[in-house]
């Protein structure tokens, strides 16, 4: 599957997603579920605001923020596959307190107001956009002033370093075969093609800068696999 190309990462994530929590757990040894509250816990949601998931996928990160906004918030996850934004809405039946909605939607052109968002978060959503500098203009555009966002994603190491060797052999060596399992070899296969054009923690703050944020910081996270990327309006 060639990166960028919408039509196929929609496809791709409505037929991943029955398997989709039970591979992270797998993959991470359940470390995502960690790293999603590092990103909630840095961002300090608080009761009263609007905040958005992007590419909110089976809703598990918008659960936990959702938390962080009671009394008088929401959150509104947004999602362009079907699939997930079923079972998603599964999930939050279950959770009839939490301030939560979902809806189908593309990142790259959210049908919603200027200024109309506190905060908003997105997991492994901004490397499978077809543009990420258009993703984070749109970003900029729904979040009022002084408003923050943080993006997780896989990190983009440099060519050749250790970590970038540990990652690629990750990949081919992990997740692709327990991916297949599955029946999702192709699907998971796509990881590491997405990385070759994501990218890197300073081209993304860069491009953050460009898209009128105020402030842009990228971290590394686990040993540098993962990368975290917090703006602020």
């Amino acid at each position: 599957m060639k990166p960028g190309d919408a039509d196929a990462v929609e496809q791709l994530f409505n037929d991943a997603a029955p398997s989709y929590d039970r591979l992270n757990d797998w993959l991470s040894f359940g470390l995502h579920r960690q790293w999603k509250r590092q990103l909630v816990l840095t961002l300090s949601p608080r009761s009263g605001e609007q905040w958005l998931d992007l590419c909110c996928g089976t809703g598990d990160l918008a659960l936990v923020l959702a938390r962080h906004l009671r009394p008088g918030g929401e959150v509104i996850g947004v999602d362009a596959a079907a699939v997930p934004l079923a079972i998603a809405a599964q999930r939050s039946a279950r959770r009839p307190w939490l301030p939560v909605q979902w809806r189908q939607g593309d990142a790259l052109n959210l049908a919603m107001p200027d200024g109309c968002a506190d905060g908003a978060v997105m997991a492994y959503g901004l490397r499978n956009l077809a543009d990420p500098a258009a993703g984070l203009r749109e970003l900029r555009r729904v979040l009022r002033d002084g408003g923050r966002a943080g993006l997780l994603d896989f990190n983009r190491l440099p060519a050749g370093s250790s970590a970038a060797v540990f990652q690629r052999a990750y990949l081919r060596r992990v997740v692709v075969p327990v991916a297949a399992r599955a029946g999702l070899a192709d699907h998971y296969a796509y990881l590491e093609e997405s990385l070759k054009c994501f990218p890197d923690g300073p081209a993304q703050q860069q491009l953050a800068f460009e898209a009128g944020f105020r402030e842009a910081r990228h971290q590394p996270l686990a040993g540098g696999l993962m990368g975290l990327l917090t703006v602020q309006c």
